[in-house]
């Protein structure tokens, strides 16, 4: 009888931790249902909050049961629980090209879309000397349900414009060298 009551007591361990989880989301509400979160590898919108797992539909509409055992003692990040975002992207320039330019071109598409705030105001930085780009860093803020829209709008116009104003994309390359012996 005892065996019998430790087998079942180390089945139901896991279960009894997910509820015990469940019950620690519940109470303590790091997310509630609609917010977007990112938790154990996974993101998407919750759906449900149940007793034992919480219920997540990612942006491809995959439906995602994430146990609450795990995710009670996760890291847990809610993008829903703000107003405003910052947007990042990491745009890798020629060795040569014109940094100023680049900047100034930039700056002037944030500033002409109306989804991007000007306060704090965007900014534009050399991140990194790669071994084939100069990456810049351009940052801004905007609202957080425009988020992707402008992440994906601004991607199209920086490969649009910056060609137009010089500033190249580089790619990889390798230089060989043969010698006659």
């Amino acid at each position: 009888l005892a065996s019998a009551g430790l087998a079942i007591g180390m089945a139901l361990s896991g279960t009894l931790q997910n509820f015990a989880g469940g019950v620690m989301i519940l109470l303590l509400k790091p997310y509630r249902i609609g917010d977007y979160i990112s938790a154990q590898g996974q993101s998407g919108t919750v759906q449900e909050i149940m007793l034992f797992s919480t219920k997540i539909t990612t942006v491809d509409k995959q439906t995602i049961f994430i146990p609450n055992s795990s995710i009670a003692t996760a890291i847990i990040n809610n993008y829903s629980t703000s107003e405003t975002r910052r947007v990042e992207w990491v745009i890798g320039i020629s060795y040569g090209d014109d940094f100023a330019t680049a900047r100034e071109a930039i700056l002037e598409l944030l500033s002409k879309d109306a989804r991007v705030l000007q306060d704090p105001a965007p900014a534009v930085y050399i991140a990194a000397l790669a071994d084939n780009s100069v990456n810049l860093t351009v940052r801004a803020w905007t609202k957080n349900e425009d988020y992707w829209d402008v992440f994906f709008a601004m991607n199209e116009l920086y490969y649009k414009t910056l060609p137009e104003k010089g500033i190249n994309f580089p790619f990889p390359q390798m230089d060989v060298h043969l010698t006659k012996e």
